[in-house]
């Protein structure tokens, strides 16, 4: 008898251990800052940009982005080659641990074409970036001019005339 309850309670320890290690909640670990759109007049695409911050211990991805702002919403990479400005597609993109990427017109962008509404510089779009490890992590990207310039917009119905 004493194996068996030496047995079992070697085997009730392990699953409570491995119960426990399941049990750990581990904190979102993903930034996102200055998200935004560089708006394009007509259909020509608009590009996205933003700081991604990976402030954990392992690496992760970001393998996929949509927007209800936008009907479709492709990564991209600007890369130079022999003297030529290449864009590719891209299906995820790296962030090491404890590393900051950004986004920007010549590296990785997204490249957001089809809104279902018209949209201008001063309006905000909700943009969802889904990663390797499950998370998801909806964030406003503003629009701006297509020089990058910000527009504020008064709140008031009389545009701030009184």
């Amino acid at each position: 008898m004493r194996f068996r309850s030496a047995a079992a309670a070697a085997c009730l320890a392990a699953a409570q251990a491995l119960a426990g290690a399941a049990a750990i909640d581990v904190p979102n670990t993903i930034q996102v800052r200055q998200a935004w759109i560089r708006w394009l007049p007509g259909s020509a695409p608009a590009g996205g940009y933003l700081t991604l911050i990976n402030g954990g211990d392992r690496p992760v991805s970001l393998v996929a982005v949509v927007s209800s702002g936008y009907g479709t919403v492709a990564m991209h990479r600007s890369q130079l080659r022999d003297g030529i400005s290449t864009m590719v597609a891209v299906e995820r993109i790296n962030i090491a641990a404890h590393s900051t990427l950004n986004f920007a017109s010549e590296g990785y962008h997204l490249m957001l074409t089809a809104p279902p509404i018209p949209v201008q510089p001063g309006d905000q779009v909700p943009v969802t970036l889904i990663f390797s490890d499950g998370t998801r992590l909806t964030v406003p990207f503003a629009l701006r001019q297509p020089d990058g310039s910000v527009i504020r917009r008064d709140p008031t119905p009389s545009g701030g005339r009184g």
